[in-house]
């Protein structure tokens, strides 16, 4: 739950510090006082949109901080720690806006980006507008009461997401069907190439392997000779290269004298003639058992021409060749008989349609029997909400031909009749203002009831309300927050005398700057403000001992 808000430099207040128990929480002062500020602050908190105009005049920037203790949030505690943000109970959501309109967010003071603040404040807290009562007149707005009120959110978004693939593939489907002849053109393209790469057989690295046997074999004549010369220049001519190394070797053996420094000269000499000898016999050796191939050469250069002419005919490089073969067989297969073939389109479809209706059927038969016990809750609201005879309905029409939607197999709408005996017919064309406004409490009130939120906040959806209607509004939301914690603003004294923990927000001038004030209300504060708002400026002594009946009368009616 909220445990408190810290708002600083925000609209007009200057600097603003509320502490928040359990229970129902009602904000009240005159109009235009600032009670707007807690709940846009909140707002802000949750990863609202924020803009320049947001920060108080003559501030750098506007900063709030709302701390929750999610001890009994499991959802959210769960969140916090898959995001390495938990901090054991505590959960602080901050929010600085700078003048210039850009905002910084943070949760248990790491930086964030602002879509984790939506993420997890919706986890947190739930904010009802007192304009929320127009969007119930959109069909999307029953459908998302209803499934909320059903707790079948993740039915429904596993239904959507099922749908969502089957429209994707029947999107492919009706494009493959559409471009049938084009696809054969390409088939037919397709299965000529990749027969012609086939027959071809390009290996990696075959290229670069016979290019280098043909540079071998078309030098075979020049090899030859010059391996033979090299041979007679070794060992087989008089002035070869071991006759002469011989004769030197000799003119150092017939020294008349040893001598030692020349010990490794003639040392290198023997060596050298030995290694000359066996070079040239090596040498006859290969020379001997060499032999040019003129059929290998003119099987390798054939070989080569066609891989030539292939990359040629491809406008590829020869080395991207067998790439070319893998990419183009990949595609051939998928177009016939493949991920992407008709039959398999086709196929894949039906599993898709199998698995959509599974999952709507079971979502419909949810919301029907989830329909029929929100219809009789809102009914009992509605009766003490002093219209007894108004009848609700929660219509589900299956839709035609049960051709799948993103939403399941039924259109969802709120219909009510207003007289008995009258059918009931669509919100918009019967519940006048009033009557909109107090069916939308009642079905806040009932889907709030069972919403696991911990926080519920209601922004002023009493308006045009009043009498006796006024304080079973007031009963409605104490006993919300007797089960949990709820934050209303309001102008009606029955529903303010009803409160557990009662803000006063107003405002006043200083120094031709204005300011914002909330605080907490003890229990005379609070009859005197319900004195306030039961007969505005000039109080009476009966006003007052009115105002003190009220509250002792809401304050001891609930426990």
């Amino acid at each position: 739950m909220l445990t408190q808000l810290t708002v600083s430099n925000y609209a007009i207040a200057e600097r603003v510090e509320l502490q928040f128990s359990k229970g129902m929480t009602a904000l009240t002062g005159e109009t235009g006082a600032g009670k707007s500020i807690v709940l846009d602050a909140l707002g802000l908190a949750m990863g609202g949109r924020a803009d320049a105009g947001a920060v108080r005049h003559g501030a750098k920037r506007a900063d709030i901080t709302a701390t929750f203790d999610v001890a009994d949030i499991p959802e959210a505690a769960d969140w916090l720690a898959s995001h390495e943000l938990d901090d054991d109970n505590d959960c602080i959501l901050r929010r600085v806006i700078s003048k210039d309109g850009r905002s910084r967010a943070y949760i248990n003071g790491q930086p964030c980006p602002l879509a984790h603040l939506k993420d997890l404040g919706g986890v947190l807290m739930d904010i009802h507008s007192q304009h929320q009562h127009q969007s119930l007149l959109r069909k999307e707005t029953h459908r998302k009461l209803l499934d909320e009120f059903a707790g079948v959110e993740p039915l429904a978004a596993d239904t959507h997401a099922a749908f969502k693939a089957w429209n994707q593939t029947r999107q492919r489907l009706i494009e493959r069907q559409q471009n049938a002849d084009e696809t054969e053109a390409k088939l037919q393209l397709l299965r000529y190439q990749v027969e012609e790469l086939d027959r071809l057989a390009l290996e990696d690295g075959e290229q670069e392997q016979l290019e280098e046997e043909q540079a071998q074999l078309s030098q075979a004549d020049a090899v030859l000779h010059s391996s033979h010369q090299a041979a007679l220049l070794c060992t087989e001519e008089e002035t070869s290269a071991a006759g002469l190394v011989r004769q030197a070797l000799q003119q150092l053996e017939q020294l008349p004298v040893e001598v030692p420094a020349l010990a490794d000269t003639l040392q290198m000499l023997s060596e050298a003639q030995i290694q000359i000898s066996e070079a040239g016999d090596n040498l006859r050796r290969f020379v001997d058992d060499y032999e040019a191939d003129p059929a290998r050469l003119a099987e390798v250069e054939e070989r080569l021409s066609a891989i030539y002419q292939m990359a040629r005919k491809h406008r590829i490089g020869p080395e991207e060749l067998p790439e070319l073969h893998q990419r183009l067989s990949a595609e051939l297969a998928e177009l016939d008989g493949g991920a992407g073939s008709l039959e398999q389109l086709e196929a894949e479809l039906d599993s898709q349609r199998a698995t959509f209706d599974e999952l709507a059927t079971q979502l419909t038969d949810a919301r029907e029997r989830a329909a029929v016990e929100l219809d009789q809750r809102i009914a009992g609201e509605l009766a003490q909400l002093s219209m007894p005879n108004m009848e609700f309905v929660t219509h589900l029409n299956r839709n035609k031909d049960d051709e799948p939607a993103p939403h399941g197999q039924q259109d969802i709408e709120f219909l009510v009749s207003a007289n008995p005996g009258q059918p009931a017919r669509p919100l918009a064309k019967v519940a006048s203002g009033g009557e909109l406004s107090r069916i939308s409490l009642a079905i806040q009130v009932v889907v709030a009831q069972t919403s696991t939120t911990p926080t519920l906040v209601f922004d002023e959806v009493d308006v045009g309300i009043g009498g006796g209607t006024a304080e079973v509004v007031g009963r409605l939301l104490r006993t919300l927050g007797s089960n949990g914690q709820v934050l209303c603003v309001t102008h009606l004294p029955q529903v303010a005398a009803q409160c557990h923990q009662h803000l006063f927000v107003s405002k006043f001038t200083e120094r031709d700057a204005t300011f914002s004030k909330i605080e907490t209300l003890n229990d005379q504060g609070r009859i005197d403000e319900v004195a306030r708002m039961l007969g505005g400026v000039d109080m009476t002594e009966h006003t007052i001992a009115h105002a003190r009946e009220m509250f002792s009368k809401g304050q001891a009616t609930h426990h």
